[in-house]
């Protein structure tokens, strides 16, 4: 290990490893400090990666060169697609992962960067010098040099393990250490600092359930893969099973609620809304005859299963008797308890849309510490911080996401723009392009970005390349081959369509409903070309079929884009722009947004407040001696 490092990445989980490896790539000598480098890349609550809308993450962090789609094609053990049933706007692929493989995967996809150092060590402070990022000292004693830090600790921030009503466990997840010292630094160095909480629920052993109560449900079977630049070998799938928790379940927790940590007084933070505590879920829905459970395998070489909606804080003892009342688990065995735990975070708006942290140059926070939940929001953000890291030190421009790019960038502008009262997770609703943001279209969207500035590895460059001939080789042959009535009525046919009564162009077949892509290449290739690879045809297949309305999604986006052309500089006297009203004057003070568009997005901000803003910004540069300093990143 080196004295100094260009940028030092603190914490190894899902944003730390992204974090790290998209330093690494960018060709700036980088280090991953972590307390236990057997745990990188560990899936702490649920052994899952995706979802509606988190599913799109994990692929955009995949196109931008990340870890997470490769690890999770290497441990996924099921597979499916969620909302098929409805655009492919909302289409989220989602994978139960192999919780021992996928930490294997993650180190060994760190292990093949050259620029990359990794070391087994807490850190204790980071080092500020002149008002800007020096480096890092360890708990050992060390002091590190770097140019930029990238902090990523996840839930270890003053964190405490709560189970019951009898006061907390200082941990950072179950069986480690909080980090206490390096809380107390960040918040002597100015910033401010907040509280929120998750939780997991209990483990049990599939030995012990009934599952002939259960309803068994299999993953899909279509060809899919989450890593658009490497085919890892995808493990055998497994079957998850449903179930309910219902009144005998209710009884148990109404009766035990005061020895609930979170009713019991003992936690102050504030947990997500929409991943309740099974407590939470009987208070706030006293009404609902019952409440899903799904039975989720841990891996493959056990037979642990995930207890998903059972979150809980209650003592083990009760713990036991609850799952006792669900169906199937009459008489199960508890392998592991549930609990919850309360964490520090700093709010986000402190930060830029880098993740640079504003009043300390080249120090980043990415992760839980900025208030966010979730495998792939973090991945999402140390991504992001590991690149602007390494443009950082290496002096170039920074590389920002912006809503109508990337579920990415839906997420850190929220952050940075609105803040955050709950830990914060992504949903479809909060994007206002869905249609352009789709999972299919990830590495078209954001692949020749990341290339272009020197962020994929020369392999993964030549997959992309090789990815996007082969889409838009598909793409002008639909829009220049005629298909004859002849060949085109099996289709039709198969369809439930009418014939076509004189030649067309394929890409006019393949608009018409339950036509695919694949059916139409088959019936018009008579000679047994070859059919390209399933996901290239869905991507095609989306991108012809709804051309119509991603136009109009794209102008729209445009149009909203001309008032990111109004830039706003970070120094800004908004507490003298008296045509603002005071509530704007504060947040805008607040956040100090970049663009005209990003003030538009802060709550208290109207637009009589943005048309105000104008005139005030354009009268203070006409006015004398104020320099603008430029766009705030």
């Amino acid at each position: 290990m080196r004295s100094r490092y260009d940028v030092i990445v603190v914490g190894g989980g899902h944003a730390g490893a992204e974090a790290a490896a998209a330093s690494a790539r960018a060709g700036v000598r980088t280090l991953l400090l972590t307390p236990d480098l057997g745990r990188v890349g560990q899936m702490s609550c649920n052994p899952a990666v995706g979802g509606v809308a988190k599913g799109v993450v994990a692929r955009e962090v995949d196109a931008l060169g990340g870890v997470m789609g490769r690890a999770t094609d290497a441990s996924r053990i099921q597979f499916r697609m969620l909302n098929r049933s409805k655009g492919p706007a909302v289409w989220g692929p989602r994978a139960q992962c192999d919780r021992a493989m996928y930490p294997v995967a993650v180190r060994a996809i760190l292990d093949e960067l050259p620029m990359l150092d990794l070391f087994q060590e807490m850190v204790d402070d980071v080092l500020i010098d002149g008002g800007r990022v020096a480096g890092v000292r360890t708990r050992g004693g060390m002091n590190l040099e770097a140019g930029a830090v990238v902090v990523t600790t996840g839930t270890f921030l003053r964190g405490r393990i709560h189970i019951g009503g009898e006061a907390g466990l200082s941990a950072g997840r179950a069986g480690e250490a909080p980090s206490v010292a390096l809380a107390e630094g960040l918040e002597r160095a100015g910033l401010k600092v907040a509280r929120f909480k998750t939780g997991t629920p209990p483990r049990i052993d599939g030995r012990t359930v009934d599952f002939s109560r259960t309803e068994r449900q299999d993953g899909d079977e279509m060809e899919y893969r989450f890593a658009a630049y490497c085919d890892e070998v995808i493990p055998a799938q497994r079957p998850c099973w449903i179930t309910w928790a219902g009144d005998g379940l209710k009884q148990v927790v109404r009766a035990n609620l005061r020895r609930s940590a979170l009713y019991g007084g003992e936690i102050a933070g504030r947990g997500p809304r929409y991943c309740p505590s099974i407590e939470d879920k009987i208070v706030r829905f006293p009404d609902a005859p019952r409440h899903q459970v799904f039975l989720e395998p841990e891996g493959l070489r056990t037979t642990e299963l995930y207890v998903n909606g059972l979150s809980t804080s209650l003592p083990a003892d009760t713990q036991l008797e609850f799952l006792r009342t669900v169906p199937g688990l009459e008489d199960v065995m508890m392998t592991k308890v549930g609990y919850a735990i309360e964490y520090d975070y700093f709010p986000p708006h402190q930060l830029r849309h880098t993740l640079e942290v504003r009043g300390v140059p080249g120090l980043f926070f990415a992760g839980q510490i900025n208030g966010t939940t979730g495998y792939e929001e973090a991945a999402g953000q140390g991504i992001v911080a590991g690149i602007n890291a390494a443009l950082k030190v290496r002096g170039e421009d920074p590389f920002v996401l912006e809503r109508d790019q990337a579920y990415i960038g839906v997420l850190i502008d929220d952050l940075v723009t609105r803040g955050v009262d709950e830990p914060y997770r992504l949903f479809t609703s909060r994007a206002e392009f869905r249609l352009l943001l789709r999972q299919d279209n990830a590495h078209r969207r954001l692949g020749p970005l990341a290339r272009d500035r020197g962020l994929l590895t020369d392999e993964q460059g030549v997959r992309l390349a090789d990815r996007l001939e082969a889409e838009d080789r598909v793409l002008v042959w639909f829009e220049e081959t005629v298909v004859t009535p002849e060949v085109a009525a099996p289709v039709l046919a198969d369809a439930g369509s009418s014939e076509l009564s004189e030649p067309t162009r394929a890409i006019e077949l393949l608009r018409r409903p339950r036509v695919g892509a694949a059916d139409v290449l088959r019936a018009a290739r008579p000679e047994g070309g070859d059919v390209p690879r399933a996901d290239v045809l869905a991507t095609v297949e989306v991108e012809l079929k709804y051309s119509g309305y991603v136009a109009r999604e794209r102008a729209r986006a445009d149009r909203l884009r001309s008032q990111a052309d109004f830039a706003l500089s970070r120094d800004l006297p908004y507490e003298g722009f008296r045509t603002l009203s005071f509530e704007a004057r504060e947040k805008l003070a607040q956040v100090r947004p970049g663009t005209l568009a990003q003030a538009g997005r802060i709550p208290g901000v109207s637009p009589a407040d943005l048309q105000n803003l104008v005139l005030e910004v354009r009268r203070l540069a006409g006015a004398t001696s104020f320099v603008p300093s430029g766009a705030d990143g």
